[in-house]
């Protein structure tokens, strides 16, 4: 028996979801918080984060193509286009950088919350597939796909942050090797993904 087609849409976009807010690299991003935070400490955090998160990407889910050509007056073939641009050079940075480019993209740490939604949880390649979910599927199931993308990526972070209490009480040294395999090969995700953001973009302009 085949799932419906709306069973399989909130599956590929939860899943596609996931995959740009990267928990394995997002444990990175909060590393200094993974290793001075409690589990329950780091839970809320992530929490309040995964709300602000969640509200932006339902309201782009919500209003779609309508808020970038009504309001805004522009073409989503641009929004990906240049979404996809900015991505590619976070990419760039992570690959010649490593975990130097966390301490760029952080911010001042009084404004935690804020710098853990973004940019990663809330970013070009995460608010242009909540706009895809919007129009290919209706609103709750592209709600639900959201919800269930942001609850997988908070339940990995805080799998991860017992994963490595565990592992550093044995091995330091392995962690810090991860942390910079990890960042690096993340950089080759992100552009990957960035370039095909400015595929798609430029092929939603030639079609149009």
């Amino acid at each position: 028996m085949s799932l419906p087609t709306e069973v399989i849409k909130v599956v590929e976009t939860a899943i596609f979801l996931f995959v740009l807010l990267n928990p394995f690299l997002l444990c990175i991003y909060l590393l200094d918080l993974v290793e001075r935070m409690g589990l329950k400490e780091l839970g809320y955090v992530l929490l309040r984060a995964s709300i602000i998160s969640g509200v932006v990407f339902w309201f782009f889910a919500w209003t779609g193509d309508a808020l970038l050509q009504h309001v805004l007056h522009v073409r989503f073939a641009a929004f990906m286009i240049f979404g996809g641009l900015v991505f590619f050079v976070i990419g760039i940075q992570f690959v010649l950088s490593g975990g130097e480019t966390l301490e760029i993209l952080r911010g001042k740490p009084e404004h935690l919350v804020g710098s853990v939604a973004m940019p990663f949880m809330i970013g070009p390649g995460t608010v242009s597939a909540c706009v895809v979910a919007g129009t290919r599927s209706t609103l709750p199931m592209a709600t639900l796909a959201i919800l269930a993308a942001l609850v997988a990526s908070s339940l990995t972070v805080l799998f991860l942050k017992m994963l490595h209490d565990y592992v550093k009480q044995r091995n330091t040294e392995l962690v810090e090797r991860y942390i910079n395999v990890v960042g690096r090969l993340s950089g080759l995700v992100i552009g990957t993904i960035a370039v095909e953001m400015i595929l798609q973009g430029i092929e939603t302009w030639l079609g149009e």
